[in-house]
């Protein structure tokens, strides 16, 4: 072994993108410069541990006005789209297929000021996902939230509904 042999090997090797989005953490920080998220002004406030929350707000700004003043209803749909997807497939792990299959939004008032919105899976949920897919079937399931503004009230209200089927065994 030389005496360069020491210097010139990496004294820790950087983490790959799969790495970084392997991780709440990671993933939240990776929407959040995501340019359709970042120009829409949607931003990833957190995102839990194991999977199981996520609370994204929506400031009302020049990019994501609409022509009458209020929160473009795109930027809203767009940042409910795929936390649920998110959440549950990071929860049920590498052996379940999800895709976002349907979605919906009702548009209850105008938006005049900062929105948020939570999404929560409860782990009763993740356990009847695995139930209904155990034999492989295709499980087709809603979840619902709301957003809302800065005084609580309800600005929209989002359905999506998620496709989940257990993969088949690896020969």
């Amino acid at each position: 072994m030389s005496r360069f042999s020491k210097l010139t090997r990496p004294a820790f090797r950087l983490p790959t993108w799969q790495d970084l989005l392997a991780r709440p953490e990671g993933l939240r920080r990776a929407l959040n410069v995501w340019p359709p998220y970042r120009f829409a002004g949607v931003r990833v406030l957190e995102m839990a541990p194991d999977y199981s929350r996520a609370v994204v707000s929506l400031k009302l700004t020049p990019l994501n006005r609409n022509y009458v003043g209020t929160q473009f209803g795109g930027s809203l749909f767009a940042m409910a789209d795929p936390f649920w997807m998110l959440l549950v497939m990071n929860q049920l792990g590498r052996d379940y297929v999800v895709w976002d299959q349907r979605g919906e939004i009702d548009f209850v008032r105008p938006g005049t000021t900062e929105v948020r919105t939570e999404f929560v899976v409860e782990p009763s949920v993740i356990e009847e996902i695995r139930a209904a897919a155990a034999g492989g079937a295709k499980v087709l399931r809603w979840f619902d939230n709301d957003i809302l503004d800065t005084k609580g009230e309800v600005v929209a209200r989002v359905r999506r509904q998620l496709y989940v089927r257990r993969r088949p065994p690896r020969p």
